[in-house]
């Protein structure tokens, strides 16, 4: 139902990033999560969660002036969202902080955007830690998770800024949505061409149940997915993006440049498990739980 209609609330720890590193440990990898969160409850169960993971949090600062930023998520009948959110702490994390993280132990920065494009001070840190990361020449991954709530007003800030990233990174995975938004396209096919003539990055497109289009140099081929019965959609993209850095997670930039296209087919068609799998659960983190490197058998 939608959430004009909704009488009660489940907490569910979630948020894409989070999402991203979450997947990641549970299929067996090492991640990070950068972050800030508000020294409040919800704020330490965060912490809790990425911890019970396995996630490493010494990068989640605690806000002791902002409360946890709050998404409020509705399911409809088709496993489809309806969001609003509420946003506190993460904005507030600054140049000054990000850029104490230490990048020597890491082979993988990924950015998702459901909020770092909005203006503030997290705004200004991600440029930031983009410029170090490709001073550092570590592999670089985007998704620009756009929300219509966050940004309806300002569409084209977000498609600029999305931009700088599309252009700077070496993977992104965009909705098929957002490909359009992006490019401005009117057909799957057009924004597909499109991106491939603005950017030298290895993407994806997902297509939901028919799988994922994915791009490497000139090449385009569709990775079918697998039949599920979904329960939630919220996470699948995110357990996506996961699964396809913990398969990079072992190699260096040079490496993953050298991949041909059917090592990527085998990787995204492993991700389009992991991204099925998450919607027959409810919830993300929850459905996380049930991940691990057994599903790519």
């Amino acid at each position: 139902m939608p959430l004009s209609e909704a009488t009660q609330f489940i907490v569910k720890p979630g948020g894409a990033p989070t999402n991203v590193a979450a997947a990641i440990a549970a299929l067996g990898g090492e991640a990070e999560l950068a972050a800030k969160v508000g020294n409040d409850a919800f704020g330490k169960k965060l912490i809790a969660v990425m911890e019970e993971f396995g996630v490493a949090t010494r990068w989640m600062i605690r806000s002791d002036t902002h409360f946890t930023t709050l998404a409020f998520v509705s399911l409809m009948e088709n496993g489809e969202r309806d969001f609003v959110f509420s946003r506190g702490a993460d904005g507030e994390l600054t140049r000054e902080e990000v850029d104490r993280i230490g990048l020597d132990d890491v082979s993988i920065l990924h950015f998702g955007s459901a909020t770092a494009f909005l203006p503030g001070p997290l705004q200004t840190a991600y440029q930031s830690l983009l410029q170090k990361a490709l001073q550092r020449n570590l592999l670089i991954s985007f998704d620009p998770n756009y929300r219509h709530l966050l940004f309806h007003d300002k569409l084209q800030s977000f498609i600029d800024q999305s931009w700088n990233f599309l252009t700077a990174c070496h993977f992104f995975k965009l909705s098929d949505e957002e490909a359009l938004l992006l490019t401005g396209a009117h057909t799957l096919a057009d924004a597909t061409a499109a991106l491939m003539q603005k950017t030298t990055a290895v993407f994806a497109i997902t297509l939901g149940k028919d799988g994922t289009l994915l791009r490497k140099a000139n090449e385009t081929v569709v990775v079918p997915s697998i039949p599920i019965e979904a329960v939630d959609t919220t996470g699948a993209g995110d357990a996506f993006v996961g699964a396809v850095l913990y398969q990079l997670g072992d190699k260096t930039l040079q490496q993953v440049q050298q991949l041909a296209m059917a090592d990527w087919k085998t990787i995204v068609a492993h991700a389009n498990k992991a991204g099925a799998r998450t919607c027959e659960y409810l919830g993300a983190m929850e459905a996380f739980r049930h991940l691990n490197s057994r599903i790519f058998e």
